[in-house]
């Protein structure tokens, strides 16, 4: 089978679809695969990467789709790329077809026959699609953390906190893929914790698929201010002891 690699060209999109490792792996099995010129480049693979993997280098989008059997893709096809789209030809990418109906009445028309990434389960779980739902579970703290600061418009909360100075605290609402690796990038930053507990003060919202594999306590949202406070309260006291002991080693002036 001739695969097709093209760039990207959805705004702001740097990846691509398959890594100069792939690549080889397909190569070694037989496959011809056609990569556009600097398709890797946004995600720091250059063409030579891809070249040693034994892939083709070429430098027009509209010969990579005319000669390929397939095509992988990051994001779905913009409007640009409809044309090239043609019968008999498979696109293996992300659709998400029911946010944009001009997109699913040009795949139909192109008769292109088209796989999403999102739709493809193993074992009743989404393996394409929970990545990017780690991802955005992780950045969702970091985000969070970044406009918390004053000059992007935040109340000036330092989540991890320092000595003498309270760690913020993270609700998160749900506990699916996206929730659970919120709370460990929560747990990352030592937020606060619980009274004399290990656990971190992450609090999530109870659902079924809330996993305990997080190091956080699942607890009834509405408890949450509650409890947020008697952690307050213990954990300023915990600082002052601190401070204390440090200014008799002679640590603080």
């Amino acid at each position: 089978m001739i695969i097709g690699v093209p760039k990207e060209i959805k705004e702001q999109e740097q990846r691509v679809a398959l890594l100069p490792s792939a690549v080889n792996q397909l190569t070694r099995h037989g496959h011809s695969v056609l990569v556009e010129k600097n398709a890797g480049a946004g995600s720091g693979y250059p063409d030579e990467t891809y070249a040693k993997a034994d892939a083709e280098i070429v430098d027009q989008v509209k010969d990579v789709f005319a000669r390929a059997d397939m095509i992988v893709k990051v994001k779905e096809p913009l409007e640009a790329e409809f044309p090239l789209l043609r019968k008999g030809q498979i696109l293996f990418t992300y659709l998400h077809l029911a946010a944009s109906k001009p997109l699913t009445e040009a795949l139909l028309k192109s008769g292109v026959t088209g796989v999403a990434y999102e739709t493809i389960q193993v074992n009743n779980r989404l393996p394409l699609l929970e990545p990017m739902s780690e991802i955005a579970g992780r950045m969702s703290v970091v985000m969070g953390a970044y406009f918390l600061a004053k000059h992007n418009g935040g109340s000036g909360v330092l989540l991890g906190g320092v000595p003498g100075v309270l760690p913020g605290r993270v609700v998160v609402l749900g506990g699916g893929t996206s929730g659970v690796n919120a709370a460990r990038m929560a747990t990352g930053l030592a937020l606060s914790r619980y009274d004399n507990e290990k656990c971190a003060h992450v609090l999530f919202q109870r659902s079924e698929s809330a996993r305990s594999d997080a190091g956080v306590r699942f607890v009834d949202w509405r408890c949450a201010i509650a409890r947020s406070k008697s952690s307050e309260a213990n954990y300023a006291r915990d600082v002052e002891k601190n401070e204390t002991r440090e200014r008799a080693c002679g640590h603080l002036d």
